[in-house]
């Protein structure tokens, strides 16, 4: 399942760390060269160097993604008590 992907924007990634209450977040400007890579890193066992759009170079542990959540940094969280749409 993929979801929307907007090459050139800048996208908020957040990568939970299995076993630990890590979570890593970076800014990434192509969700799809992104995507590509941690799936490769994680078919290989291998750690995940990413280079965000602010220049820092962050190194994730492919065998201990527990999950990734993708979201339009320009959207921002929602605010308020209803349910999103």
């Amino acid at each position: 399942m993929s979801g929307p992907t907007r090459q050139g924007a800048v996208m908020k990634v957040r990568i939970g760390v299995a076993q630990t209450n890590k979570v890593v977040e970076i800014e990434v400007d192509d969700v799809s060269s992104f995507k590509k890579e941690l799936e490769r890193a994680v078919a290989a066992g291998e750690l995940a160097w990413f280079a965000d759009s602010k220049g820092r170079t962050v190194g994730v542990p492919a065998g201990q993604v527990a999950y990734v959540e993708i979201e339009d940094a320009e959207s921002g969280p929602a605010v308020g008590f209803a349910p999103a749409v």
